[in-house]
Formats: C-alpha cells, structure tokens, sequence
C-alpha cells in the first residue's frame, strides 16, 4: 500500500527509483516516470531533489548506507563468537525483505548500473570492498590465516551474488543455500 500523497518522503522517492532501476535499468530512473509510479506529480520530485543525478547519488548513498553499513552495525550488534555474526550476517543478507526496493534484482541492477556509470562503479567498487573486508575480519577472528580469510570471503561474498543471479529466474531458498556454502568454509580441515 502506497502512503498518500503528502506523506511522500525522499525514502519513497528512492525506493521507487531503484523498483524502476530493477524493472527497466539505469534509464528508467526519471522524475516523470517515478512520479507516474507513485501517482503523483513531477513537482513533488522537485520538492525532494535537485534534478535526476541528485536523485541517483542519493540512491546510491542510500544503498551503501542500508545495505552495507546498517547491515555490519547490526552483525556487529550481537554478542557471540565470530562464527555465529557470520551465520548472522548470511541470514541478514539472504533475509531481508527488498520488495520496497524493487526484489532481489536490484543488486544485479546496480552492478549493471556502475558498467556505465563512474559515480555507480565509484560506490559499487566501495560497497564490494567494505563488504569483503568485514567477512575477511569475520574469517580472521575465526582463526583463519590471511591467504585463508580473503579467500574465505571472496567465495561466500561471490555466492551471494551469484545466488542473488540465479534467484531472480528460478526458485530457490537464498538463505539455506549460502548457509550450506558458509558451513563448508568454516569446516575444519
């Protein structure tokens, strides 16, 4: 259900921003066509941004913010042992409902954004990064060696994304799968 038309808030505006980034692409974030979305008029746009690539830095601020810094914050929350943030942090990952923002799809959207776009690749390059480091340290407090840690990493943060790839056409359970992938990394040798 939509919020009526003056309770609209930039947070609206950019979730409607990466549902039309998820359904059409980068080209699909326009003020008219969003507002269309939201069923009301392109002036209401203006009252929350400047012009479109105002809209589009604030999206991928958003998008860092959200899907990477509040997630780490809220792994990081928790008491317990290392191995249990990292099963904390696949089921946070793979748990989170994304309808608002457009599905599962909209990673797969913004990776595609930053092919063309320097200021998407700028934050996505960022956003990859920060990502890996925090599981790389997971994986470092577990014990692990550092060729070990970054490996470790790269695998789980890869899965993810491949499992988000996969999910988009063909059913499957994110979340029991990556949790599969993490148990194997963290098994003895």
């Amino acid at each position: 259900m939509r919020k009526p038309r003056s309770t609209l808030t930039s947070t609206d505006w950019i979730q409607a921003a990466f549902r039309a980034l998820a359904a059409d692409g980068p080209n699909a974030i326009r003020a008219e066509a969003i507002a269309r979305d939201l069923k009301v008029s392109k002036g209401s746009f203006y009252w929350h941004f400047k012009d479109v690539p105002a809209l589009k830095q604030q999206m991928l601020t958003h998008w860092q913010d959200k899907a990477t810094e509040a997630i780490i914050s809220y792994v990081e929350a928790a008491s317990g042992p290392p191995r249990e943030k990292l099963k904390r942090l696949v089921a946070v990952s793979t748990g989170t409902d994304t309808s608002a923002y457009g599905g599962v799809q909209v990673e797969a959207a913004i990776r595609d954004w930053a092919r063309y776009d320097e200021a998407a690749r700028a934050v996505l390059k960022s956003v990859d990064q920060r990502r890996i480091a925090y599981v790389e340290g997971l994986f470092s407090d577990c014990g692990y060696e550092p060729p070990d840690c970054r490996s470790n990493a790269l695998a789980l943060y890869g899965g993810l994304i491949g499992l988000e790839a996969l999910s988009v056409h063909s059913p499957l359970d994110r979340h029991a799968e990556l949790a599969k992938l993490l148990k194997a990394l963290l098994a003895p040798e």
